[in-house]
């Protein structure tokens, strides 16, 4: 059994989109807040967590919703096409409110946006594992990530090819409309393409077919799409939970404080430096997924987990942009690669076909919860302590998610099946 490349790859056209305007997001509005609104940083770590108290909610009724969903183009693809439109009708209210210098009208834009987008990423998610055989889903999930990768990077280059550096003593406010046009063109061709070349049920269908006899079917008495998990299973599912919460404690902190960061104590160019860490991401990305296919999900998390912290606390210690700041944030978007890719099948693996979105939805809510509290406390002791304070608080929190990890017993891919029920792994 081999992945389609060329379907999970179209698949993952969703996931760019969705990662260019989180790109955007994370980077531009703490700016347009700070130097346009002129909120501090506290307040903009509030602003910033908006989004993730909507996700809160919407993502996993999204999810359900999407699961129960039948329709002549599949469950997930609705969902996407609708929120995909959504956001593009109301990202141009955000440009023209900050020329504006309307507030109001700014955030009622954010919010129709933030909405629009809550729509669709957890049946964007979901679309992978509903197309993609179980122990095929880590590079499933590797080349997902990849896609998204691009259009983080896609942006980013954007930014930096469109945007000013930030001048020490000059106020900041570039004008942000071609970064917006360039994003909206970005996700219209992104989900035109998925439509034109996936077909929802018809990929389902050959999923179905090629996982024959990789899996029991459930006892008579076992509800589909519904049932509980037995006591290890659960502890396992509520371990890996806790870890999403804690390295995205760690990880969102540096990506919504950032560019903030890098004015105000590196004097240089946030968009580069993420870069680079996003190429390192892309380069590790389909090689992580082999790795986890020999090693393990969780032993491959663990790595990843112990890079990324090493980064983080390192990064603490640089006060300009040196050649050594790079190695690190290579390091980190390695690291950041080898949970990533693995953290979401762990989840998934415990889920029957049924009810991937509601899984999805889990996955969602924790990481989103996660992403409410630490844009607000990494902003308020960025504001009140110092801006050095970032990357001890991140390096502190993906260290925690290390001893979760350890714990976890189940949520590792099972082995290929040769002959039916063979290599079904009596521990998953």
């Amino acid at each position: 059994m081999k992945l389609n490349y060329r379907r999970t790859c179209f698949v993952g056209l969703a996931f760019l989109s969705i990662c260019a305007f989180w790109q955007v997001y994370d980077n531009i509005i703490p700016l347009i807040l700070k130097y346009t609104f002129h909120i501090d940083d506290t307040l903009t770590g509030a602003v910033m967590a908006l989004d993730n108290i909507l996700a809160l909610f919407m993502l996993p009724v999204f999810g359900r919703f999407s699961d129960n969903t039948r329709t002549a183009i599949g469950r997930r693809m609705p969902y996407i096409l609708g929120g995909t439109i959504g956001a593009l009708a109301f990202m141009f209210l955000l440009p023209v409110a900050e020329r504006s210098d309307n507030l109001v009208l700014f955030f009622a834009g954010l919010g129709l946006v933030l909405v629009s987008m809550a729509t669709y990423r957890s049946p964007a998610v979901a679309l992978m594992p509903d197309v993609t055989p179980k122990p095929l889903r880590s590079q499933g999930n590797a080349v997902i990530n990849l896609m998204g990768a691009v259009g983080g990077m896609l942006m980013l280059a954007a930014m930096q090819f469109l945007l000013p550096a930030a001048r020490e003593g000059e106020p900041y406010r570039p004008n942000y409309l071609p970064i917006f046009i360039v994003l909206g063109v970005c996700m219209a061709v992104c989900v035109a393409l998925l439509f034109w070349k996936i077909n929802e049920p018809a990929c389902v269908a050959q999923m179905e077919s090629e996982s024959a006899g990789l899996e029991p079917e459930p006892e008579p008495d076992e509800p589909q799409g519904g049932a509980a998990l037995d006591g290890a299973k659960l502890r396992s599912l509520l371990l890996i939970l806790a870890s999403v919460a804690l390295w995205f404690m760690g990880y969102n902190a540096v990506t919504s404080g950032f560019s903030r960061y890098a004015t105000q104590e590196l004097n240089g160019s946030f968009s580069m430096i993420l870069m680079v860490c996003t190429a390192a991401a892309i380069v590790s990305y389909l090689p992580v997924g082999y790795i986890a296919a020999r090693i393990g999900r969780k032993k491959t998390i663990l790595l990843g987990v112990a890079m990324l912290a090493a980064s983080f606390f390192a990064a603490s210690f640089f006060h300009s942009v040196t050649p050594l700041l790079y190695v690190f944030f290579v390091l980190a978007g390695m690291g950041w690669a080898f949970i990533n890719v693995n953290s979401y099948p762990m989840v998934v693996e415990l889920s029957r076909g049924s009810d991937v979105g509601r899984y999805t939805g889990y996955y969602y809510t924790v990481s989103m919860a996660a992403q409410i509290i630490t844009p607000v406390v990494s902003g308020f002791l960025m504001g009140h302590v110092g801006y050095r304070t970032l990357f001890p608080y991140a390096a502190l929190f993906v260290a925690a998610s290390f001893v979760t990890m350890l714990f976890v017993r189940h949520g590792d891919a099972r082995p290929e099946a040769k002959k039916g029920l063979e290599a079904f792994d009596q521990d998953d």
